[in-house]
């Protein structure tokens, strides 16, 4: 045996341990994506709705999911968009929290309200409550 046929066959030996190592990676890299992306599918997943009862523009019987984190206002940044110069840029929001879902007024200019009381702090809603953000009154639709 020479030493270029040594030579040889160790290049072809590290050539399988870098394959192999390289698949592992990306077995492990693979199985942490999955997992990443079913959190990521289940934190997403809709637990309800918001329904527009009465709205200046005549959007009445829209329904909104509700996510996990739902921003209320005029501004195209909101997770809804509500076309009523009543609302604040940034008006409420909705979260989910602790296993419950809450409100909170954002400092808006008109307020929000929860059943017709002024939502001062964060309050929690439930399955039929009415926000009433600027003009518009939506109803919680929770499953």
């Amino acid at each position: 045996m020479n030493v270029d046929t040594l030579l040889l066959g160790l290049r072809a030996l590290t050539t399988i341990v870098l394959l192999a190592f390289l698949a592992a990676l990306f077995i492990i890299l693979w199985r942490d994506y999955r997992a990443s992306a079913s959190a990521v599918e289940t934190g997403q997943r809709h637990r309800g709705r918001l329904v527009v009862i009465r709205s200046p523009d005549g959007a009445g019987g829209t329904s909104y999911p509700l996510l996990p984190l739902t921003s209320l206002g005029r501004s195209p940044t909101n997770t809804i968009v509500l076309i009523d110069t009543f609302c604040s840029q940034e008006h409420a929001l909705v979260t989910w929290r602790g296993g419950q879902w809450w409100l909170e007024d954002r400092n808006s200019s008109n307020g929000t309200l929860l059943n017709g009381e002024p939502v001062t702090e964060p309050v929690v809603v439930s399955s039929g409550d009415v926000i009433t953000v600027g003009r518009v009154e939506l109803k919680v639709e929770l499953e």
